[in-house]
């Protein structure tokens, strides 16, 4: 076998270096993020501050009875009352008998009014003759008045007890709910005790108490945003009252209730203007990215590459929050998949 010579040797290291450098592979394009968008918004905002309230009736009573007496019916928890209907019954038994008493005696007074006006009539006419003398004819006058006044006694006690009778029927003075039974049958109880609750579950707001610091900013008509287990309505406020408690500095708002969901009772979120409204940028808080000091978002721009936009944030506004920098109203800003991203960098909108 020949050996190669170093001349041979010398020719093929130059032709394995002189191989051109377009043969090596190069390493192909990062395909684009795929991300989420929310556009910046120029509005006019109010900051707002969150504080709780309760779902309440506009009528919620403990219904209490009006004559003394045995109970001897009483609508059970959840019954449903329309106004005038009874909603406990007292015994009235004794009123009953106490009416057919005095009404007798009502009949005995006027029995004796008749006799009294013939027995007038008749010294009267005996006066007129001679017959009879003067007191006789006055005596006989004021006895016949007597009556009268007796008769009107008579009447007003039967009156008395007719309304006492209607009152062993306790009435409902608006429609609802029992919600409790404070008394049970069988028991006694005197006038003005307390039977029953009875809760109108149609007519509800929201009560809620507010620091006396938003007092300049909440007014009668104005929507407020509710929240409740997750989910946001809008309501407007029914009612001030413009007093403030000097132990908590808080003062009550109620608002109008129009979700049908909201029973009696419910926790609720309120959420209450904290300062004038003025004209600025918001956008989603989701879109801030925080290195350090520094706070930017990533813009996307018309051919759907990023860049970095620096900005100062400003008031709370619920889920979003106000921008100052350079980014205005139609703005579209990643907020999802940006944390990585570098400027100048292509995107693949996704959608939400």
């Amino acid at each position: 076998m020949k050996r190669a010579t170093p001349m041979a040797l010398f020719l093929a290291t130059v032709s394995i270096a002189t191989v051109p450098v377009t043969a090596v592979a190069q390493p192909s394009e990062a395909p684009a993020a795929a991300v989420r968008i929310d556009e910046a918004r120029r509005d006019t905002f109010a900051a707002t501050l969150w504080v709780s309230g309760s779902v309440v009736s506009l009528n919620d009573a403990r219904i209490a009875a009006e004559t003394d007496g045995r109970i001897t019916w009483v609508a059970r928890e959840g019954t449903r009352i329309t106004a005038g209907d009874a909603i406990a019954r007292i015994d009235a038994g004794d009123l009953e008998l106490d009416l057919a008493d005095s009404r007798a005696q009502l009949g005995s007074l006027k029995a004796q009014l008749t006799f009294q006006e013939g027995n007038l009539s008749r010294l009267q006419r005996l006066a007129a003759s001679s017959n009879a003398s003067t007191n006789q004819v006055e005596e006989a006058s004021s006895q016949l008045d007597m009556t009268h006044q007796a008769i009107k006694r008579a009447e007003v006690n039967i009156a008395q007890i007719e309304r006492r009778i209607r009152q062993s029927e306790v009435p409902a003075p608006f429609s609802g709910v029992v919600a409790e039974r404070l008394v049970q049958v069988g028991e006694f109880v005197n006038r003005g005790a307390q039977v029953a609750r009875l809760v109108d579950t149609e007519n509800r707001e929201i009560r809620a108490q507010a620091p006396l610091s938003v007092a300049g900013w909440v007014r009668e008509g104005m929507e407020l945003s509710i929240q409740h287990q997750g989910a946001e309505s809008l309501s407007p406020i029914s009612h001030v009252i413009p007093v403030g408690d000097q132990r908590s500095r808080m003062f009550e708002v109620r608002v109008a209730v129009n979700n049908t969901a909201l029973i009696v009772g419910s926790p609720v979120r309120v959420a209450l203007p904290n300062s004038e409204p003025r004209e600025l940028v918001a956008i989603h808080r989701d879109a801030l990215v925080l290195r350090g000091n520094d706070i930017f978002v990533m813009r996307v721009k018309e051919d759907n590459t990023v860049e970095r936009v620096d900005v100062s944030t400003g008031i709370g506004l619920d889920a979003h929050v106000e921008v100052l920098g350079g980014l205005d109203h139609g703005d579209r800003v990643i907020v999802r998949g940006g944390e990585r991203l570098q400027p100048g960098q292509s995107v693949l909108i996704a959608e939400s």
